[in-house]
């Protein structure tokens, strides 16, 4: 049997800066029940129920009961259903988010899934791993996670942005922009994907005019946006949550918006949504804009089935990978034998890579019955998890928005990192 490396990581002064203006300690809390191999996996999440990604809730968590009712139609993990997941909100707010990976972590749970936020994630990571208990982030995209220092216990199927970055500055520029503003809220999704997509501009050639990063919590951006425009660009990215609508509001304003220059967004902002609150009864104001993110909608097998299971679910971002989180949990699961997170932590990367492939759970159990290595190409594309414990290449979608303010792709291209 395969078994994988486990990871070893620099927890560098960026990171504990982090954590201390989060609020989290070096140490993990103590508070779970003590766990063992029960034969029964159990799981939890911690993703937005309230807050400023309240609109991504839904596809994570009814993607997460998706992938746990199909796992149980196909017999189950070790020959049990895998039980009502044990919820919590992330909620947006450090403190919440902590507060709720203590009560999940309390029911004596082996793996949570979430947070959506990176910054939720960097709240809760060190009482999640500190309890030997698994971690897997359907949407932590902050290139911080890479080299965290997480025992080992920590991963993530959705990209980092040190791959959506090059995809974006590639986009930018073959629309024909030489002059590129660059905004970001100040937190280590924000910085992260500003970096990435900083350098892939400078490297292919453009100018980046202004490379500021601001509070999410402010009240008022003006002061930012003059910044933008005295800049003088010709394309302009908003790296932006919720609050990112009161910055294209002001863009607007003052003359920067998708009519005038080059407007982008990254995945904080793809959403169906978004036309409607920037400009209410207006849908045509953000025709034109453009935008990255990890591919929410490239396999309509996967899209159709979670419609079916969700009918009322509008927003797709970042469901396939979190369905992926959890069928890799319960892989893992199944080749060590054991629901024991000590244990299977040892398969989550081996069963994504360098064995006999298959594409979803029952296929991929009916392999390890076998006695097969397997790698799991998920909804989401492959993982080839890297020793890291995340995707070694992403499929990221590039979108936009019509007259009609209806969101639309354009293009999906694979974008490659080095083990």
């Amino acid at each position: 049997m395969k078994t994988s490396i486990r990871r070893s990581a620099i927890f560098t002064g960026a990171a504990i800066l982090l954590l201390t203006a989060c609020g989290t300690s070096g140490s993990a809390q103590s508070s779970a029940p003590g766990k063992d191999d029960d034969g029964q996996l159990k799981l939890g999440y911690v993703l937005p129920e309230t807050g400023q990604l309240a609109f991504l809730g839904p596809p994570m968590i009814q993607s997460t009961n998706f992938a746990i009712k199909t796992i149980n139609d196909a017999g189950g993990v070790l020959g049990k259903p895998i039980p009502k997941v044990a919820g919590g909100d992330e909620a947006g707010q450090e403190a919440v988010a902590a507060q709720s990976a203590d009560r999940v972590l309390n029911t004596g749970v082996d793996a949570i899934i979430g947070a959506a936020a990176s910054g939720m994630s960097l709240a809760i990571i060190d009482r999640v791993t500190g309890e030997s208990v698994v971690q897997c982030s359907g949407s932590n995209t902050a290139p911080t996670f890479t080299d965290y220092d997480d025992g080992g216990f920590y991963f993530r199927t959705a990209p980092s942005d040190a791959l959506q970055g090059p995809i974006l500055a590639k986009t930018i520029q073959g629309d024909g922009h030489k002059r590129v503003a660059l905004v970001a809220r100040a937190d280590d999704y924000g910085k992260g994907l500003l970096d990435s997509t900083r350098k892939a501009l400078e490297d292919g050639g453009a100018t980046v005019t202004v490379a500021e990063t601001y509070d999410p919590k402010a009240t008022n951006y003006d002061q930012l946006v003059q910044q933008v425009k005295n800049s003088k660009p010709d394309a302009a990215v908003v790296i932006a949550f919720e609050e990112g609508t009161q910055i294209l509001q002001g863009m607007i304003e003052a003359g920067l918006g998708p009519q005038q220059i080059g407007l982008y967004g990254t995945d904080g902002l793809r959403s169906e949504e978004l036309p409607a609150l920037v400009a209410p009864g207006k849908p045509a104001t953000l025709a034109g804009m453009k935008g990255t993110a990890p591919a929410s909608a490239s396999n309509p097998e996967y899209v159709k089935a979670l419609k079916a299971f969700a009918p009322t679910l509008k927003e797709l971002q970042f469901a396939p990978p979190t369905f992926d989180c959890v069928t890799t949990i319960a892989l893992a699961a199944e080749q060590a034998k054991s629901d024991d997170p000590g244990k299977f932590v040892d398969e989550m990367i081996a069963v994504t890579k360098d064995g006999e492939k298959c594409n979803s759970f029952a296929a991929c159990k009916e392999l390890i019955a076998d006695g097969k290595d397997i790698d799991y190409d998920g909804v989401s594309g492959p993982l080839d998890f890297t020793d890291a414990g995340e995707p070694g290449q992403a499929t990221i979608e590039v979108y936009t928005y019509d007259a009609k303010g209806q969101l639309q792709t354009v293009s999906t291209e694979v974008s490659k990192g080095q083990e």
